[in-house]
Parts: C-alpha cells; structure tokens; sequence
C-alpha cells in the first residue's frame, strides 16, 4: 500500500477521515433514535430496521462532510447559520432518500403529498435538526480532537481553533458581566 493521498500540506486523507467521526457518529444515532421511535410506536422491524439505515445513513454522511469541511476551515466553530444553510440542503435530500427506500421496502407510494411540500416540510424541520446536531458535535467533537491531536495535525489546526474560539466567547461573557456590574467581571 502506498502512501496516504494528501487533501492538504497539513494532513493526510486519513487525518480529514478520523475528523469526520464525531458528526458520522451523531447522524448514525439519529437514524438509530428514529428506529426507537418506530420501535415504540409499534411499526414493523423491516420497516424500523430501513429507517435506521436509509436516514442515519445519510446524516451519518452528511454530518462526516460537515466534520471534514469544518477542519478544512470551510465553516466557522460553533456558527449557527452556515449549518443551517448546510442541513437545509442536507436534511430534506436525506429525508427524501429515506422515504423512496421505506417505499421500496415496504411497497406503496414514496410521499403522500407534492414533492415541494414534502421538501419544504423538511426544510423548515431541518433547524431543529441543526440546532441539535451543532449542540451534540460542540460537546462531543473537542473531546474527540483533544484525543486524535496529538497524531493528527488537522485534529491540532481544529483544536486551535476552538480554544481562540472558547477564549473569544469568555472574553465577550466578561464584557457583558462588566457592563452590567456584576460581580466576577475584570476591572
């Protein structure tokens, strides 16, 4: 085998790869947290068992590209409105693929409403799932890059990022403390 193919002068394929786990990692439990639904609400296993795979699949992948396209600097930490735009586009095509493969599966018709209504349903719910999505990977993706950094340089450049990040927002907590006079706040 030869050597890894390079994304980046910093970092290899393999690197941006091992980044992507966090948001893989939440797109899979999404699907997996649509199967006990399903399972709860008492619908088939064939039916439970696709959902799991032909959603979280999906948002597994989908969430991986957000995780590689973050370390490669294409989004800011911790900004709510590029995600939004991203999972606008995102969550509606995997819903959409979802429903075709439940129809496959299942029989009967992929949507029971116009396509632009199914899409544009999906779109206003892809908010919440962006609202969710960037509150699980804040918590869960520095832990995973204070583990990887110190063999993974794109894991250190991310890392650096989130403390000028961490450092920024305390400044502006401090700020806001100190206009309003409260205690704690720097004089």
């Amino acid at each position: 085998m030869g050597a890894p193919v390079s994304l980046r002068a910093e970092g290899t394929l393999l690197h941006h790869l091992e980044m992507a786990a966090p948001g893989a990692l939440i797109g899979a439990v999404a699907g997996l947290f649509a199967m006990g639904v399903g399972m709860m609400a008492g619908l088939p296993p064939a039916l439970t068992g696709t959902v799991a795979l032909a959603l979280g699949g999906p948002l597994a992948l989908l969430g991986a590209v957000y995780c590689v396209l973050l370390a490669r600097d294409v989004f800011p930490v911790g900004a709510v409105a590029p995600l939004a735009l991203y999972w606008l586009v995102g969550f509606p095509l995997a819903r959409l693929f979802d429903s075709h493969a439940v129809a496959w599966v299942m029989g009967g018709p992929a949507l029971r409403e116009p396509l632009l209504s199914f899409l544009a349903l999906q779109a206003m719910l892809s908010f919440g799932f962006t609202i969710g999505f960037l509150w699980l990977h804040e918590r869960i993706a520095p832990h995973w890059l204070l583990r990887i950094r110190g063999h993974n340089p794109v894991a250190e450049a991310l890392f650096q990022r989130y403390l000028v990040h961490a450092v920024h927002m305390d400044r502006r907590r401090a700020e806001r403390r100190a206009r309003r006079g409260r205690p704690g706040s720097p004089a």
